[in-house]
């Protein structure tokens, strides 16, 4: 198959062996599982997956690689194949009421919107498994006081428990990317967060890291008073980076009880 990468949709194209089998590997897929790959580009992880004999569902937006991948898995009765942007994708559709697997290898410049999208509809998701830039996986692994900790980590936590697999060098694809990729677990906490909880903690997460160097009393002095903070059993003296998630819910609780 012979695809020239682009730019404007992030391509990069893994192309490495042990990187492809190391994945498959890592999501070990049986033969009743269903799973929806984002952006199979190429087809090389598809062709591991399906080797399991599982249920396989492809979301591609370039038209070109749909047509190669139509053609390459011509036959295949556990293979079906979308034209179309992941982040319009309704991944219900293809659950059918049950629960899916999600593997892909994200393009950059959407990796984030597209992981929250998919947190949206965790009620349809087994698990995740994605590579993306380490950059974004250190943070999304990040606990509080590393400096990776931030926003993305604490929103992500919300949600899911992310697991760092393992690194995987530019050399692994073709045009080779300018920053080291990682392959990153996702699993959806057995009970999801509500639409209101999101709400609130996005607000004070977004606001006590909008101005990270200073401290809670400071930087959410907008959304909470002194005494509503230490109410919510935090230190206004802290600043956000220090704070853990249960933290950030609490915190959340007491803007509740402000507004009432």
């Amino acid at each position: 198959m012979t695809h020239i990468p682009r730019k404007r949709f992030g391509q990069n194209f893994l192309r490495d062996p042990s990187v492809i089998r190391a994945i498959a590997a890592a999501i070990a897929p049986k033969p009743a599982d269903r799973l929806l790959e984002i952006g199979p580009g190429e087809g090389v992880l598809t062709r591991e997956l399906l080797q399991s004999g599982a249920r396989l569902d492809v979301v591609e937006l370039d038209r070109d690689l749909v047509a190669a991948l139509k053609q390459r898995f011509a036959g295949s009765a556990q293979l079906c194949i979308h034209e179309g942007d992941a982040l319009k994708f309704d991944i219900r559709t293809v659950a059918q009421g049950g629960r899916i697997r999600v593997v892909g290898n994200l393009p950059y410049n959407i990796s984030t919107p597209l992981m929250f999208h998919l947190f949206d509809r965790l009620d349809a998701v087994e698990d995740m498994h994605f590579m993306l830039q380490k950059e974004v996986v250190d943070r999304l692994c990040a606990a509080p006081g590393e400096d990776s900790y931030g926003r993305l980590g604490v929103m992500a936590a919300l949600h899911v428990e992310a697991q760092w697999l393992f690194d995987v060098g530019p050399e692994c694809f073709y045009p080779q990317p300018k920053v080291v990729s990682a392959v990153v677990r996702l699993i959806p906490h057995a009970v999801p967060p509500d639409a209101g909880l999101v709400k609130r903690v996005s607000a004070v997460v977004a606001a006590a890291f909008g101005q990270r160097r200073k401290t809670l009393r400071n930087a959410l002095k907008n959304l909470l008073d002194e005494v509503s903070i230490r109410r919510s059993g935090v230190d206004p003296q802290a600043r956000a980076e220090e704070l853990s998630l249960e933290d950030f819910v609490r915190l959340s609780r007491e803007l509740d009880s402000v507004g009432d």
